[in-house]
């Protein structure tokens, strides 16, 4: 059983850990190299109810092969840079309710691209040993430039720390025209890897299916347990 940060110190501690712990180095899977996928993304309900969903899907086909869902609260605050603690103790419960282990995770946030380069994709990847890495909708604390307006193209995502200039990520365009998103490694997959699983799991829409079946199940699940208009619950 993981031991969940209480505090900030020790919140920033743990992500120090995890960032050194994390595999950077890795190209990890290509596309074609992996059977399944898995997406983790978590709802949020107004009394403090959270709702975390991992899907997994078949690699080629991204045909739907199991659901788990966790519902629970959480004790953390609202911390900038530290909002993966709100909601990990829920995701991993969600990835252990699963009865295969995926070879891939994607979820709905960040990994390098982030002030301590530890974003959920970092502890998610460190913490289960499976490849992850993250795909956010709206930019953090970077520098970019907007990619070309076709789909596939990129550009890199940048900070600045005492050491100089680091890529930690991508700008990613999914459709022709429209917004791109925010692709950056969690552990155990490069950016070039993580990118192309990207465009694999984008063939309709912007986001990739493991980040819109994973939102869905846990929205949906949250809105199972609000009491029906009426009964007064």
């Amino acid at each position: 059983m993981h031991q969940w940060p209480t505090t900030e110190a020790e919140a920033r501690a743990e992500q120090e850990r995890l960032r050194a712990a994390a595999d950077h180095g890795s190209p990890g899977p290509a596309v074609g190299e992996i059977a399944t996928v898995a997406g983790v993304d978590v709802a949020y309900g107004d009394d403090g109810t959270l709702a975390a969903a991992a899907v997994v899907l078949d690699a080629d086909s991204l045909a739907v092969l199991e659901e788990s869902v966790h519902v629970g609260r959480t004790d953390f605050p609202y911390v900038p840079g530290l909002l993966a603690f709100r909601e990990l103790p829920s995701v991993m419960a969600a990835l252990e309710g699963l009865t295969r282990t995926p070879d891939l995770v994607v979820c709905d946030g960040y990994g390098r691209a982030h002030p301590r380069r530890a974003g959920l994709a970092v502890h998610l990847g460190v913490l289960t040993g499976i490849p992850c890495f993250g795909v956010a909708k709206t930019p953090f604390l970077f520098d970019h430039e907007p990619p070309g307006t076709a789909r596939g193209s990129s550009s890199p995502l940048t900070m600045r720390d005492g050491s100089g200039t680091e890529e930690v990520g991508r700008a990613l365009r999914t459709r022709d025209g429209v917004k791109p998103v925010f692709v950056s490694i969690g552990s155990g997959i490069g950016l070039d890897n993580a990118c192309a699983h990207t465009l694999r799991l984008t063939p309709r829409y912007r986001q990739p299916e493991t980040t819109r079946r994973a939102d869905h199940l846990a929205g949906a699940r949250l809105a199972a347990l609000r009491p029906a208009p009426g009964t007064g619950g």
